[in-house]
C-alpha cells in the first residue's frame, strides 16, 4: 500500500471527500514526524513505537572500486510493531 491507496482507503471508511482524507493522513504523518524530531519517540498502543537512533561514523567499501570509505554519523528512525500486531500476522 503506498500514501496514495492509504487515503483512498482512509476516505472509504470515514465517508469523507478526497481532500479531507488527504489532510487527516498528512497531519498524521506529520504529527509522528514532528513527535520523533522532539521527543524521539512516538508509541500508539497496539500499533508500534517510532524510535530516533544514532548511526556511528564507520568505515565501509565502495561497491564498484572495493576503495575504502568513511561513512559519516547520521540519524535514522526505527519502528518496532506491537507485539498485538506482531502476533496477529503470525
Amino acid at each position: 500500500m503506498n500514501k496514495r491507496e492509504l487515503i483512498d482507503y482512509v476516505c472509504q471508511n470515514l465517508e469523507t471527500t478526497k481532500s479531507g482524507s488527504e489532510e487527516i493522513v498528512n497531519t498524521v504523518l506529520r504529527g509522528i514526524r514532528d513527535g520523533v524530531a522532539r521527543d524521539g519517540v512516538v508509541s500508539l498502543a497496539g500499533f508500534g513505537t517510532w524510535t530516533a537512533r544514532e548511526r556511528a561514523a564507520r568505515q565501509g567499501r565502495n561497491p564498484q572500486t572495493g576503495e575504502p570509505i568513511q561513512i559519516r554519523a547520521s540519524k535514522t528512525v526505527a519502528f518496532k510493531p506491537a507485539r498485538a500486531w506482531k502476533d496477529e500476522l503470525n
